[in-house]
């Protein structure tokens, strides 16, 4: 009898042992995501004021969370990568060749404009397939490759000197990186691909800006491939899949997003909420699988049915975090709408409605954040290159779906 007590009693003090070592960790990720909390807010705003250009160019709210889904996808994997390249003592801070840091400088721009042109593909076909009219495809190829060039260079720059400064201050890039980038992509990405709907407006250049985005896009795509670095070639082939198949969720998302177009007509402080609601749920399954990925790489958890402490530890920060984060949405969304006069269906359903559907949403990313992690390391493949991604696109949707489905619930959808 005493020696179950006495396995017990050594459990806990290793668990506590282990939360003591992860305060750091919770106080940096815990910090990163109120950050990119109120910038998801800041996407917020930018989408509810091209409510204006969203009707003008049907088709674009199909685009929009594809686009941004997109920086997500190969910067959360970017920043996965240096997160683990840190963690194994192999970071450098130069920008030389062959080093981690120039090498996914290339990866980010080949896979950003050879994805450019997919996305303006999947976007026109998703509106035809729900019966939705649309700009042409040549006009959302345009926004594409130009939106999402300037927004992943904006990102670039700021993740690369992020991942330096948390090399030189001793920061966990795993538990910062991806609310970073996701707060990143929602706010560089939104005005971006505004910026680029002016280009299709104008005859002249619409024609000249659709053949000169066509031949860059081709020939990333070609460079991709070939590319004399062995190892930008290698992520660019493993991130293929990922790059074809993971839009399709945010695509998905997109088409939900523009049927329920008439409920963000009569309440729209509710478009407030989608980017940072939907970002952030992305970001703390990024959060789960960026850290799970660099302990499968080390040696600390071996991939497994079940999760060992470690994940399981990793599964709790990530509770603690989104109960945190969720109720913040929901407040900060309702008072900005009250601060802006914006029509709303009141703070019960904005900031009870939030809650609810991330309650809803963070078993799905504990459970689909662990086993995206665990397949790609039993068949052999950098989780850094799949597990993020793949984790960020399913909430892309899952979040959309959770937070309709509880406004629905609600009546708000109704209006």
């Amino acid at each position: 009898m005493a020696r179950p007590q006495i396995a017990v009693r050594r459990r806990a003090r290793r668990l506590w042992s282990t939360l003591g070592a992860e305060r750091r960790t919770l106080r940096q990720g815990l910090v990163a995501l109120v950050v990119s909390t109120f910038a998801g807010f800041v996407a917020g705003l930018i989408l509810a004021g091209i409510d204006d250009t969203l009707r003008l160019l049907p088709g674009l709210l199909v685009l929009i969370p594809a686009a941004v889904g997109m920086r997500g996808t190969i910067f959360g994997a970017i920043g996965a990568r240096l997160g683990t390249s840190i963690h194994a003592g192999l970071f450098e801070t130069t920008m030389r060749q062959g080093g981690v840091l120039r090498q996914n400088a290339s990866v980010a721009l080949l896979t950003t404009l050879s994805s450019s042109v997919y996305l303006a593909a999947l976007a026109r076909l998703a509106s035809a397939a729900f019966g939705e009219p649309s700009i042409s495809f040549w006009d959302l190829l345009t926004i594409s490759v130009v939106g999402g060039l300037l927004g992943s260079m904006l990102i670039l720059a700021v993740t690369i000197g992020f991942s330096v400064l948390s090399y030189r201050r001793g920061w966990d890039l795993d538990a910062v990186a991806t609310p970073m980038v996701t707060a990143l992509g929602d706010m560089a990405t939104l005005p971006t691909l505004f910026l680029a709907t002016f280009l299709v407006r104008n005859e002249p250049t619409r024609t000249i800006a659709a053949a000169a985005c066509a031949i860059v896009a081709v020939v990333a795509v070609v460079r991709g491939y070939a590319v004399a670095d062995r190892v930008v070639r290698r992520v660019v082939l493993e991130m293929t899949a990922v790059i074809v198949l993971t839009p399709v969720l945010d695509i998905l998302a997109g088409s939900l997003l523009q049927a329920r177009s008439s409920t963000f007509r009569v309440y729209p402080a509710v478009l407030l909420l989608v980017p940072p609601f939907v970002g952030q749920a992305g970001a703390l399954g990024g959060i789960l699988c960026s850290r799970l990925s660099s302990k499968l790489q080390l040696g600390v958890i071996t991939p497994r049915g079940l999760p060992e402490g470690p994940a399981l530890i990793d599964g709790g920060i990530v509770l603690a975090f989104g109960a945190t984060v969720f109720a913040l949405i929901g407040c900060i969304g309702y008072g900005l709408a009250e601060a802006l006069g914006s029509p709303n269906p009141g703070a019960g359903d904005m900031i009870g409605g939030t809650i609810l559907a991330g309650m809803f949403a963070l078993p799905i990313v504990l459970v689909v954040g662990y086993y995206v992690a665990i397949v790609t390391a039993r068949f052999g493949l950098d989780p850094d290159n799949h597990s993020v991604p793949a984790i960020t696109s399913v909430m892309d949707l899952v979040g959309v779906i959770c937070l309709l489905s509880v406004l629905s619930l609600l009546g708000v959808s109704n209006g």
